[in-house]
């Protein structure tokens, strides 16, 4: 318990996701600490929820340590509440001791290339929000009756889409993928999926445990050319990072199998840059460039060009966070302008906001440490309101924010409805969410 004569140092996370709740568990040691969580969604968890790929349950567990470090009398989720729509940067800060911006990277980095405004190209983080009922993707109209698609990128984000693609509604039973793209994705007639990397294996971002899976599944066959993968003696393999060696050793064994015409084709293609996104107004194929890559992993175009046919193209290719109206931005990072976290005095980043979108989910745990000892070092108690004035200025304009008490009933109600091994249905309108709450 905090010293009654103690003042309070007030803080306000802005995001709920993994980086922001790192961040609150640091601050929380400290009894003098008062940490609000705000998120423009009424759910917290931020890419746990709307980001990791619905088969991957396991990984989606993390946000039970989040939601012990919610539980703390020292710390509050405000849900349904937008910065910049409902409440400003420049208020929160006149409340606040101290304001932390975790909003992650929410926006897809956009392809560069003629053609990239057809109908048929969307970006991974539309389509990720899409199946994984986030409210500002659920309502796209996704025309799945294709039979190729194209997935541009060699990192995660890109083998979570092409699995999705890939499985079996028996393969998708233990997830919570959403209802209505299970529907659209288990009735496409889809035959071909391409995953299309720039660099070589050796470059590529994705790690074994997802590689390796798509060698596992029950109606797609992976394949690659054993052109495309390097001849390596067994002391040039034992020097090689253990995460490129076991990826290797993945892409070797999908070199050796062999199309089955009764399933759907994964081909993992490498050394092959997007050009130009064919068709008139609707995708019909895309053109790449063979490349090659120097001693300095620098990818170089070789001018010879080959085209594969395909309905849709969906660039997995980065992300970037979204401006915030009195926080200096850095575009071409996609990231908040940050000296090792500190944007300014009184105002920080953390995790994507901070590094731009690089490493996983772990990452963002030593982050919320450092950021948590520099606001603990840097900034002292101010006589602001913190919450309070945040009540007052919410009561005062009339707005209807989610509390994490509120939260645990729109939990509960996804998992009511939920049956089977399916281990909840998520709400994906808003109005809906809100509505749970009621009960």
């Amino acid at each position: 318990m905090a010293d009654k004569n103690q003042a309070l140092l007030h803080v306000c996370i802005i995001g709920s996701g993994p980086a922001g709740y790192y961040a609150a568990e640091n601050l929380a040691v400290e009894d003098h600490v008062r940490v609000d969580i705000i998120d423009k969604l009424p759910t917290p968890y931020g890419l746990i929820r709307g980001g990791v790929a619905p088969d991957h349950q396991s990984i989606k567990g993390v946000f039970r340590r989040y939601e012990k470090t919610a539980l703390g009398n020292t710390i509050h989720f405000i849900g349904n509440l937008d910065v910049g729509k409902d409440v400003t940067l420049a208020e929160l800060r006149g409340l606040y001791d101290a304001v932390v911006v975790a909003v992650g990277a929410p926006k897809d980095r956009k392809l560069w290339i003629p053609g990239n405004d057809k109908s048929g190209v969307i970006g991974s983080a539309a389509f990720v929000g899409w199946y994984n009922s986030h409210p500002d993707f659920a309502d796209l109209k996704l025309d799945l009756d294709i039979t190729s698609v194209a997935v541009i990128g060699n990192g995660n984000v890109a083998v979570d889409v092409a699995r999705v693609l890939a499985k079996t509604p028996a393969e998708m039973a233990v997830s919570d993928l959403a209802p209505y793209a299970a529907e659209v994705i288990h009735n496409s007639p889809l035959k071909d999926i391409w995953i299309l990397g720039r660099r070589g294996p050796l470059e590529a971002k994705f790690t074994p445990k997802e590689v390796g899976e798509m060698g596992q599944l029950e109606n797609c066959v992976a394949l690659t050319s054993g052109a495309d993968l390097p001849e390596l003696t067994e002391d040039q393999m034992a020097g090689l990072n253990l995460a490129v060696r076991k990826n290797l050793i993945h892409l070797q064994s999908f070199a050796m199998n062999k199309p089955d015409q009764s399933k759907k084709a994964l081909h993992i293609k490498f050394y092959a840059m997007p050009v130009e996104i064919l068709g008139d107004d609707r995708v019909t194929g895309i053109r790449l460039e063979k490349t090659r890559v120097d001693e300095n992993a620098k990818c170089i175009g070789t001018g010879e060009t080959f085209e594969i046919e395909c309905q849709m193209v969906i660039p997995c290719i980065g992300y970037q966070s979204i401006p915030l109206d009195g926080a200096p931005f850095d575009d071409r990072g996609g990231k908040f302008v940050n000296d090792e976290g500190k944007i300014e005095n009184g105002l920080y980043a953390t995790g994507w906001a901070r590094r731009g979108p690089t490493g996983t989910i772990g990452t963002n745990r030593p982050d919320g440490h450092e950021i948590a000892a520099k606001i603990l070092k840097g900034e002292k108690p101010s006589g602001k309101e913190g919450r309070a004035g945040l009540d007052a200025l919410i009561k005062d304009r009339g707005l209807e924010v989610v509390t994490f008490q509120d939260w645990k009933k729109i939990e509960a109600a996804e998992e009511q409805a939920a049956s089977g091994d399916i281990p909840r249905v998520k709400f994906h309108d808003i109005k809906d969410l809100i509505k749970a709450t009621k009960t």
